[in-house]
């Protein structure tokens, strides 16, 4: 989530204004911890006390972290509760992490203000505010103490939940020191651990999320069940646009178990006492529909109108003549396109709502609490306070729990309906409503001398604005969202300019895709780099290595992949290695894969090798767990995915027809992790940024053929058909 992902230093927490100190009932030790928008703001005043705002230490010494950030299989729970648990000292089942509510002010990111959990920024922008709270914690145990035993706080120490005395050979829990630690001022600079010194930072762990989902305990908001709950499958207009012009209300309460038909301008909703009796009602339903303006839409016409906006762009970056070095040296020219894509979670849509009481209470998963709170808010139009949300783990999300359309669709459902009710999106809606990752096509253009030197670049960026459709306009007709890690090429060119046109399809709706704008620039810049080592003769891997000279790290990732990988070693026909390097989301990181490609044209993953430098790492199997599924849903993308359109409509319904990489095509994947002290990186989503360029140069280098659009067209590959 590009909004929310970019870095901001000024709102990082400071040293001096982290924490609050109050005693609850039952002599709990309460921490606040305001890391969002007021803290960003620099206005401590703002820090008021709020019963869930804080890290709570009860008397037995359990330790409980009001997480602001979303776990959706990534493991960030757990994570997070490393860094509190070692600066704290307990033990890590000690801790218990909760979700947070929804607030922008309280638990917004430090790095982009709301609350939400995308663009790799968990760990990135609460690395060193949870370690300040839990330095805090442990100094204020120690001082309380101190001052029971009537010794110097520094002749203490600390460990594994307890203040120890040596010297006295005595010690206290944290629970029995809780009450008089919350009655002391908060210290003003908590030193922080050194390195040296961690015993959970930077250690694998067990995920304290996995129990749960393995005995079935843990509850996604699918799992939502209450008494008189009643459950509605609803189906939008299938064009965007479109009104309903009909429903046959008799055939649908014909169905056993189907109690109401719910008719919106857009949607038609069937409420029943459970799924199956909804679907079916829905289905005897029949909608019909008045398309609207965008009935006559197609794949065909949306990637013409694509091609010819990218014949021209506004330039967003410009050093030195681009022109002068593409004029006076060999130069490739090409185009690297890449489909729209679906998000396709395991959990499809769904949000529990009641609306009561000049309000509402709801029950689901989304990515941006407050925002989703703030959505049902605006639709019931009453003030944000009077809406209860209650948010749970997701089933996957990669960015389509984003948005609040999911929300908005419920609310209004949810209006007609006595009771609660569970507004439910079949897969095929589900698919057939995303907001898709853009479809863009990159235009290209770079020389190379006789040295074998890039000496001019340009590359221009075309495609829809999902930051556009989420904040308005765009400024001077850039989308720096669609343009990351395009304006921030890594290699070593001197003249260079990059350019972005907007294309929007009108058909779809655009959103943010894990990986966001580098899963297509680094897709095209990796592409062009290999095209451009061929055209100088020379190794893909040495021509990446003579243009870093000014980027140690992405160097450094380089050449360990390159041995981790065998790269030169001899393959048999039809196999070839690819490589792709990238800086993304504060990760410097390099993926070789290895491929073999079939006289049909089936492309067979072999083996991904990746090296990264994710600066200072919390949990290195979750990094490497990150990287692997990251890896198959770029690879999975790839090789199977592109929505299409026929008649306004998303073609694509199921698994069946929006394939999967599946457990026996999946590869060897091999993760190197190189020691750093540099500030964390992300890491949720450069693996699924690597996947796609170091297959298709690995396809490349396998066959001779330069594929320069995704999914891969076995037809190519297999001679049937023309690049």
């Amino acid at each position: 989530m590009s909004a929310q992902g970019k870095t901001d230093q000024a709102s990082a927490p400071s040293r001096r204004e982290f924490l609050k100190v109050s005693l609850a009932a039952g002599g709990a030790m309460l921490l606040a911890f305001p890391a969002g928008r007021a803290l960003a703001q620099g206005n401590p005043a703002k820090y008021v006390l709020r019963p869930n705002a804080f890290v709570r230490i009860d008397p037995t010494g359990h330790v409980t972290l009001i997480i602001p950030q979303e776990e959706m299989g990534q493991g960030v729970y757990t994570a997070l509760s490393q860094l509190l648990a070692d600066e704290l000292d307990v033990s890590l089942d000690r801790v218990t992490p909760e979700a947070a509510p929804p607030s922008d002010a309280i638990y917004g990111s430090p790095m982009g203000g709301g609350q939400g959990t995308g663009g790799s920024t968990s760990i990135r922008a609460f690395y060193t505010a949870l370690r300040q709270v839990g330095a805090s914690a442990r100094a204020m145990l120690v001082q309380a103490a101190a001052a029971q035993w009537h010794v110097d706080p520094a002749s203490l120490r600390t460990e594994n939940g307890e203040v120890i005395d040596d010297a006295g050979k005595r010690r206290l829990g944290y629970g029995a020191l809780a009450a008089a630690a919350a009655k002391l001022p908060a210290p003003q600079d908590p030193p922080l651990k050194a390195d040296k010194d961690f015993k959970l930072i930077g250690k694998s762990v067990k995920r304290l999320d996995t129990p749960d989902k393995v005995n079935g305990k843990a509850q996604y908001g699918i799992d939502v069940r209450m008494p008189g709950l009643k459950v509605a499958v609803l189906m939008a207009a299938p064009v965007v646009g479109g009104k309903v012009a009909g429903v046959d209300q008799a055939a649908a309460l014909k169905v056993p178990g189907a109690r109401q038909v719910v008719v919106l301008d857009d949607i038609v909703a069937v409420v029943g006492d459970h799924f199956w009796a909804a679907k079916q009602g829905l289905a005897a339903a029949s909608p019909r529909w008045n398309d609207g303006p965008n009935a006559t839409r197609n794949s065909q016409q949306i990637l013409q109108e694509l091609e010819i906006a990218s014949r021209r762009g506004v330039i967003a970056k410009k050093e030195g003549d681009a022109d002068k070095g593409l004029s006076s040296d060999p130069r490739i020219d090409a185009a690297y396109q890449v489909p729209f894509l679906a998000h396709a979670p395991m959990e499809p849509l769904n949000f529990t709502v009641h609306v009561k009481n000049g309000g509402c209470e709801m029950w689901g998963g989304s990515q941006v609490q407050a925002s989703a709170q703030a959505a049902a808010a605006k639709v019931l139009g009453v003030p944000q306070e009077k809406v209860v949300f209650h948010n749970y783990m997701l089933g996957g999300g990669f960015g389509r729990r984003l948005d609040v359309d999911m929300v908005e669709k419920a609310v209004r459902v949810a209006q007609k309906v006595e009771g609660p009710v569970k507004v439910m999106w079949t897969r095929e809606e589900d698919m057939r409503q995303d907001m898709y990752r853009p479809a863009y096509r990159n235009v290209m253009s770079a020389s190379v001398n006789s040295e074998g030197r890039i000496t001019g670049w340009m590359h221009r960026v075309t495609g829809g604005s999902v930051i556009e459709r989420m904040f308005g306009p765009l400024k001077n007709g850039i989308d720096n969202d669609a343009l990351d890690g395009a304006t921030e090429m890594p290699y070593d060119v001197a003249d260079q300019r990059i350019e972005y046109s907007q294309a929007e399809p009108r058909a779809l709706r655009m959103g943010w895709w894990r990986g966001v704008g580098p899963n297509n620039t680094v897709f095209a810049i990796e592409s062009m780099i290999d095209e451009l080592a061929k055209k100088a003769g020379q190794d893909p891997i040495a021509f990446r290595l003579a243009h870093l000279t000014k980027n140690p790290r992405l160097k450094a990732v380089v050449e360990r992949a390159a041995r981790e990988s065998d790269w030169g070693k001899p393959l048999p026909a039809r196999h070839g290695r690819g490589i792709c390097a990238q800086r993304a989301f504060g990760t410097y990181m390099a993926t070789v894969a290895e491929v073999s490609v079939e006289s049909d044209g089936t492309v067979r993953v072999r083996r991904m090798t990746s090296v990264v430098d994710a600066g200072r790492v919390v949990n290195p199997d979750t990094l490497a767990s990150q990287v692997q599924g990251g890896l198959i849903f770029g690879l999975t993308a790839a090789l199977h995915g592109d929505i299409t359109i026929a008649n306004g409509r998303v073609q694509q319904g199921n698994f069946n027809d929006y394939r999967m990489m599946r457990i026996n095509e999946a590869p060897r994947i091999d993760v190197h992790i190189i020691p750093s002290r540099e500030a964390p990186g992300g890491i949720g989503e450069p693996g699924c940024t690597a996947g796609p360029p170091s297959l298709i140069n690995a396809v490349a280098a396998a066959t001779g053929v330069r594929l320069r659009q995704l999914p891969v067209d076995r037809r190519i590959l297999a001679g049937r058909r023309t690049v």
